[in-house]
């Protein structure tokens, strides 16, 4: 038979990781300071944000988590990457509206002729 090669993590590896994310952790630096794979930190962060606490703790040893755990987690995963979509087009937006430097438009163009 194979062996199982997932890591598993006790209650209390969980509650030391939900600390990190509360206190504003990313998935990066949850991952370094843990020692656990960025998947498994990127994964915990966006329970935490759709769920809470108990979608990180999962319930009673297993791991397992129900579709409207898994429907939440994904919706959470969307506003976010639409968020991201709309604060990128609103810097773009600010970009192509600031003035341009053609001289063309009767601008001044430094020189100091007379």
């Amino acid at each position: 038979m194979r062996e199982d090669r997932r890591r598993r993590y006790d209650d209390g590896f969980r509650r030391e990781a939900l600390e990190l994310i509360k206190s504003g952790a990313g998935k990066d630096t949850l991952a370094r300071r843990l020692a656990i794979p960025v998947y498994t930190a990127r994964n915990w962060i966006g329970l935490y944000r759709s769920n809470g606490e108990e979608a990180v703790m999962g319930g009673g040893g297993s791991r397992r988590y129900d579709w409207e755990t898994k429907v939440a987690y994904l919706k959470a995963k969307v506003a976010y990457l639409e968020k991201l979509r709309a604060l990128r087009a609103s810097k773009s937006r600010g970009a192509s509206e600031a003035p341009s430097s053609d001289c063309s438009q009767g601008g001044d163009t430094g020189s100091a002729t007379s």
